[in-house]
């Protein structure tokens, strides 16, 4: 599985020296000495009963099953470990579940992060005879 992913300068992807066939074959704690500090603090305070079941799923499932339907969320805050890995994601940004097929090199960031809540805004035209102060129209 890692042989398709090309990164580093072997031509492998590595994090922090360690393939992602050794990433996934470790115990979580060992990973977690790997994570930066943030995602480790938050895995040694202890994972909250909803990130362990989406650990657990997550766990469990294949990348052909999440696909077609991948596994809805609303945990924007869940680290992104290793076996989360060619899984995808439908992660909640507010309005809807947007999906977000984790790459190995999204390991240690969140889930959030790669979805965004917020949109561009696009003003309309200022209407006739508006001053400066009342230029916006909102969009209908």
């Amino acid at each position: 599985m890692s042989s398709e992913y090309r990164t580093g300068r072997e031509g492998e992807f590595t994090y922090r020296g360690h393939t992602l066939d050794e990433l996934q074959s470790m115990e979580l704690d060992e990973v977690v000495e790997l994570l930066p500090a943030r995602a480790r603090r938050t895995i040694d305070r202890g994972l909250p009963a909803q990130h362990q079941k989406l650990l657990a799923e997550a766990s469990e499932a294949t990348p052909e099953e999440t696909a077609d339907e991948p596994i809805r969320t609303h945990l924007r805050d869940m680290p992104i470990l290793p076996a989360f890995v060619d899984v995808t994601f439908a992660v909640y940004n507010g309005s809807d579940f947007e999906r977000v097929r984790v790459e190995p090199e999204m390991i240690g960031h969140y889930l959030g992060e790669f979805q965004l809540t917020r949109t561009t805004v696009e003003h309309g035209q200022a209407g006739i005879g508006a001053t400066r102060s009342s230029k916006f129209v909102p969009l209908k």
